[in-house]
């Protein structure tokens, strides 16, 4: 029971950390590309570290090492289905060049809610499951999927506040694409407590890996490269920072 409230503690403190990154609104009149896209290259080192030092390797500990990169590519498989059936773009790709259409403006960041909102709910499901398997390894993830929701709630206030003008109501959205995470985590302990077993844990690991690899891949490079306007030293500088910074994370909780 007490992993199981960690569990949801901690999906719950990675899902808010999306209001840490809409708060962004209430302190800048504007936002660079260059700070969008150095916060998305960081959140990808963070993200591509975790999954393949740590979620990976420990699926291939517990189910073997083809069963775990089966789920992994499964994984992947999954979260390119989503993004077939419900696609979604980052901060302004579709509006960039319109900021004064106000109706095209909302839907974008409707659009990139509803997205995370799918997103964060698998990303629940991966700190109930890192929770159950070690305090260390749950800790491990809501930090690592923590940092990454900062941007996106970035993504998601900023051009809902350009489409109403109304700081309130683009903090309001983000946090709700953010609530997705402890529902997952919630799901997450339902669905796993009848079966719980090492094996169980170990294949849902390896999944979410695929999963968060395919994000970082399909979504936040080519998002950053997007904003970074040429700037590939800017791109490399966030994702080896943000790697070092998980990757110390991993060597202080191990």
């Amino acid at each position: 029971m007490d992993a199981i409230l960690l569990g949801f503690t901690l999906a719950l403190f990675a899902g808010l950390a999306t209001t840490v990154g809409a708060a962004v609104i209430f302190l800048f009149k504007e936002i660079k590309e260059s700070h969008m896209a150095f916060s998305l290259a960081f959140s990808t080192g963070v993200m591509i570290t975790v999954s393949f030092l740590e979620l990976l390797p420990e699926g291939i500990n517990v189910i073997g090492y083809a069963p775990a990169l089966i789920l992994f590519f499964v994984g992947a498989l999954v979260a390119f289905l989503i993004d077939f059936l419900i696609p979604h773009d980052y901060i302004l790709e579709r509006a960039s060049s319109n900021l004064t259409y106000d109706k095209r403006l909302m839907k974008v960041g409707l659009f990139v809610a509803l997205g995370l909102a799918i997103h964060n709910f698998p990303e629940g499901f991966a700190v109930m499951a890192g929770s159950l398997q070690s305090f260390e390894l749950g800790i491990v993830m809501a930090l690592a999927i923590a940092i990454h929701n900062i941007p996106e709630g970035i993504a998601v206030a900023v051009p809902v506040f350009f489409a109403t003008k109304k700081k309130g109501i683009a903090f309001k959205i983000a946090f709700l694409s953010g609530i997705a995470e402890p529902i997952g985590a919630i799901v997450a302990a339902l669905v796993l407590l009848p079966f719980l077993s090492p094996q169980v844990i170990g294949a849902s690991l390896a999944f979410v890996a695929g999963i968060m690899v395919y994000i970082c891949i399909d979504e936040l490079l080519p998002t950053a490269t997007h904003h970074s306007n040429g700037n590939s030293h800017l791109m490399t500088f966030g994702f080896l920072l943000g790697s070092m910074v998980m990757g110390a994370t991993l060597v202080l909780l191990a």
